[in-house]
């Protein structure tokens, strides 16, 4: 029998740990402070997982054309992820009533998600998700030596599988060229910008993903704007130095110093938060305060996404 390993004696299994920070191999499951699969007491079934590489449900727009065959093809929204499997606890003999605490304290109904993440073929994908369900038949097996195949289901309600490394790409506001230097002297050189106020950042997915994007001043009108797609987020407001005006695109909030809401500043050019979104590959921003200083800064923080 392969050797297991007791990892949730004196934890907190309903800590929101980071995603992966439990896992070292394939066909590992970390729920919040609890790991499921080889090594440990609680292994999967080998049916797997479900719902974990499909394509979620989703919502459509599409609009039935009256006087000719077939659709005018609308919009679609993927609908919340469920994803379920079938847990083996085989605990040992004189550790089955820990066991089975554990796992009626991870897999309690608890308002708030938990990152769940799965590692398979070297690659860790992770969703914020709640438990849905938790089916423990108490027959025989379980009764006399806790041992049992149970039924666990858990719900995403953003159905996109995220990498669990965040990446992050910042830059500070536009400055110019330092300019000709007196006397001339050929080739003419106009020396080069200090900083061009444009960022990249590379979503290596296959969704869309939401960035966090905070404006550091000292800077006015911070702004920011999507090259291709010509989305911009424009707040009027001043931002002294030290001030951080946080813009969550996913949960559609700007907050200002983590305490205040500042999201009546947007102006009327300015996208709604929540479609501010970076494509599946590569995305430039522009930067472009009205007025800053060189320690004005952007950063802009985001997990690739995966159907």
């Amino acid at each position: 029998m392969a050797e297991t390993t007791t990892t949730y004696a004196g934890n907190d299994l309903t800590a929101d740990l980071a995603p992966g920070s439990l896992i070292t191999q394939d066909g590992q499951i970390q729920w919040a402070g609890l790991l499921i699969g080889p090594g440990t007491p609680f292994n999967v079934d080998r049916t797997g997982l479900q719902g974990w590489e499909d394509l979620p449900e989703y919502d459509s727009s599409d609009a039935d054309r009256p006087t000719s065959h077939g659709a005018w093809p609308g919009s679609r929204y993927a609908k919340p992820r469920k994803i379920s499997g079938t847990i083996v606890l085989m605990p040992e003999y004189d550790a089955a009533g820990e066991a089975i605490r554990a796992l009626r304290q991870s897999l309690a109904l608890l308002d708030e998600e938990r990152w769940l993440t799965v590692r398979l073929h070297g690659e860790l994908l992770a969703v914020r998700a709640r438990i849905a369900q938790r089916v423990v038949p108490a027959d025989q097996g379980f009764a006399t030596q806790g041992s049992s195949k149970m039924s666990i289901q858990w719900l995403a309600s953003d159905p996109r599988r995220y990498t669990v490394n965040e990446q992050t790409a910042s830059t500070t506001a536009p400055q110019p060229e330092t300019g000709l230097t007196w006397p001339l002297t050929w080739p003419l050189n106009w020396g080069q910008a200090k900083s061009t106020g444009d960022a990249v950042a590379e979503n290596s997915g296959s969704a869309a993903t939401h960035p966090v994007i905070v404006f550091r001043g000292p800077c006015s009108m911070p702004t920011v704007t999507e090259r291709v797609s010509k989305r911009r987020l424009r707040y009027a407001i001043d931002l002294a130095a030290g001030d951080e005006l946080v813009v969550d695109t996913a949960n559609g909030t700007v907050t200002l110093n983590n305490t205040a809401s500042r999201r009546h500043t947007a102006m009327a050019d300015s996208s709604p938060e929540e479609l501010f979104l970076l494509e599946p590959g590569r995305t430039e921003l522009a930067f472009r305060p009205d007025s800053a200083t060189p320690e004005a800064l952007m950063t802009v923080r985001w997990r690739s996404a995966e159907w």
